[in-house]
């Protein structure tokens, strides 16, 4: 790591700080040099270059051994007096490739920079848009907080009266509930009514129907059951039952005198 650091200051100073100052120096010279002026813009369009390939290249690159010291190497070799290999580099490589190809790379940056402009002025009109629609959103959720702030003690005051009256609408209900199981047990369990002399009454005649009822009900059934009895048994069996009845009957009235 600590290698790494300074070969990156080396390269830094060597490859940008150093060469920037020379030429600052040949500019402001009284007389210009031309070919000196030549040899440093030649540099700096190779570093340029050198510039936009190494981010490809230490993708890949980045593994070797010394390839950090390459790189400050080739630097120095570019501006170095006694070597100089920025003219053989430019005059070899770089000028007959890009004088070959240099209506191509003209025509695709005149087409890149048409498709930057378009897509800028796409998003540049979305970006409007969106900020139309959420400013004028901001200006509704205010608009809808003020009317709310305006409207909050009226509203306050509705919504308490609508508590009061479900509060009220509630107790009712249960009201009503209780009215409507005390009915209910009521009628599943009425009180048994004090005796009178009427339900004795009445009592003493529905035994007399029943009994009446008994007397003629095995008279029918005997007639299909038992075959083998004579009528003048049934007749007497019948009168008797009826002495019976009778007996009791003038026996009711004594009793409740």
């Amino acid at each position: 790591m600590l290698g790494d650091f300074i070969n990156r200051c080396l390269i830094l100073v060597l490859g940008y700080a150093y060469p920037g100052f020379e030429c600052y120096k040949t500019v402001e010279k009284n007389r210009v040099d031309i070919e000196e002026l030549r040899f440093w813009c030649k540099y700096w369009i190779i570093v340029a270059l050198f510039t936009v390939l190494e981010k490809f290249a230490d993708i890949f690159l980045s593994w070797l051994p010394m390839y950090g010291e390459m790189k400050l190497v080739f630097f120095v070799y570019m501006w170095y007096p006694k070597t100089k290999g920025t003219g053989y580099i430019y005059e070899t490589v770089l000028r007959p490739y890009v004088s070959k190809h240099e209506n191509d790379i003209d025509r695709t940056l005149l087409e890149w920079k048409a498709r930057a402009w378009d897509y800028v002025l796409y998003y540049w009109q979305y970006c409007a848009q969106s900020g139309h629609s959420a400013f004028v959103q901001a200006l509704h959720q205010l608009a809808s907080q003020s009317t709310r702030i305006i409207a909050g003690p009226a509203t306050q005051k509705n919504e308490i009266h609508d508590q009061n009256g479900t509060e009220m609408t509630s107790k009712q209900s249960s009201f009503q509930m209780k009215q409507s199981s005390s009915l209910s047990k009521s009628k599943k369990w009425p009180p048994s009514p004090p005796s009178s002399p009427n339900s004795s009454m009445e009592e003493t005649t529905k035994s007399q129907t029943e009994e009446e009822e008994e007397a003629w009900e095995p008279i029918e059934e005997g007639e299909d059951e038992q075959s083998s009895v004579s009528v003048k048994d049934r007749i007497s069996r019948a009168r008797a039952r009826l002495r019976r009845l009778d007996t009791q009957n003038s026996r009711s009235p004594r009793t409740q005198q």
